[in-house]
């Protein structure tokens, strides 16, 4: 393991925020900065930044099937990714995903305030980029980039409320191809 990533699991373990949970307190703490990396963290691989990871009631609710993959295949922003994925004749273990924001919400779809995203970034995200470009997926992800001017490719979130599924992994894909 890189000492860069394993510099940012440490800073991530560390980071905290009044009024959020960690990935301890919903007992997925790991060898990873976030879980879905237990899938998709190749330290090589394409980066894509999302917003967060899932929220505090999801982690506990979905425990048994975070632990084994650290991801929800059924969610639409993992139904989506794997199209973009196949698109791009690349798996899961091929890519870099991390969300800007480290910490656990209350609920499901929470809006996190941006200087709340600004620290988990200053504290965690910075210590992952090892001299990539990445995608941002959707609009939290890339303000925060484009904050710390951090060359990036925007592109729509894969849980965007707007297009179908294979909508959105064609405007991915084209991000993906970008970078």
């Amino acid at each position: 393991m890189r000492a860069a990533y394993r510099h940012a699991i440490t800073k991530r373990r560390a980071f905290r925020l009044p009024g959020y949970k960690t990935l301890a307190d919903a007992e997925m703490e790991g060898d990873w900065v976030s879980p879905i990396q237990m899938t998709s963290g190749n330290p090589d691989g394409p980066m894509f930044i999302s917003k967060d990871w899932l929220d505090y009631p999801s982690a506990i609710a979905n425990h048994t099937q975070l632990r084994k993959t650290g991801y929800l295949p059924d969610n639409p922003f993992n139904k989506v990714m794997d199209k973009v994925l196949a698109r791009a004749n690349l798996t899961r273990a091929d890519i870099y995903i991390t969300p800007v924001f480290h910490l656990l919400t209350a609920r499901r779809s929470s809006t996190i305030p941006p200087a709340d995203a600004r620290a988990s970034f200053e504290a965690v995200v910075r210590h992952e980029l090892m001299g990539r470009r990445p995608i941002a997926l959707g609009t939290d992800a890339a303000r925060v980039l484009h904050h710390f001017g951090i060359a990036h490719i925007k592109t729509l979130h894969p849980s965007a409320r707007t297009g179908s599924f294979d909508q959105k992994a064609d405007q991915i894909s084209e991000a993906l191809l970008a970078a």
